[in-house]
């Protein structure tokens, strides 16, 4: 297989580590300081780009592996389309975010803790809500997720590599 061959699952990767590098500047270097669900979407991101990426290496050996990786980037696309709405339609209106789903699964992962620059969760939902360009961030997020699930659709339904 050729890289040309999976070159979307490594397009996809590529936008999500993109999306978690910009989140992380802005929040470094601008002072954004993220909510639980920003910090979930970070995590979607990156896991989407880990399956992207071992469905690439696994195909090597056969070559179902990228098409059933590209099949699970829809399904996590998705989700995070449901966690942006969520964020934007629904969180951000919230004084607090305290045991959301975002919250409880975030903390009791032990991320927060373990890689606070990463996962940290800094700020309330109401005060995260910022515009980046005259659009709020999560909108950025949905879509990004949304682009991300296009993306994998078409190369889980393109004939076999």
């Amino acid at each position: 297989m050729t890289l040309r061959n999976h070159a979307l699952l490594h397009l996809i990767a590529l936008l999500c580590v993109g999306a978690v590098g910009f989140a992380l500047v802005t929040q470094h270097v601008f002072g954004m300081r993220p909510c639980a669900w920003c910090v979930l979407q970070r995590l979607m991101f990156l896991v989407i780009a880990i399956v992207c990426w071992a469905g690439v290496l696994l195909a090597r050996f056969k070559a179902g592996f990228a098409r059933l990786s590209a099949g699970l980037v829809v399904l996590l696309s998705m989700g995070g389309i449901a966690a942006a709405w969520y964020q934007y339609a629904v969180a951000s209106m919230m004084f607090s975010c305290d045991r959301t789903f975002a919250d409880r699964f975030m903390v009791s992962s032990g991320l927060d803790a373990g890689v606070p620059w990463l996962f940290g969760i800094f700020s309330t939902c109401m005060d995260a809500r910022v515009t980046l360009l005259g659009v709020e961030y999560a909108l950025w997020s949905m879509a990004l997720f949304a682009l991300i699930g296009v993306l994998a659709l078409t190369k889980l339904l393109r004939r076999a590599d």
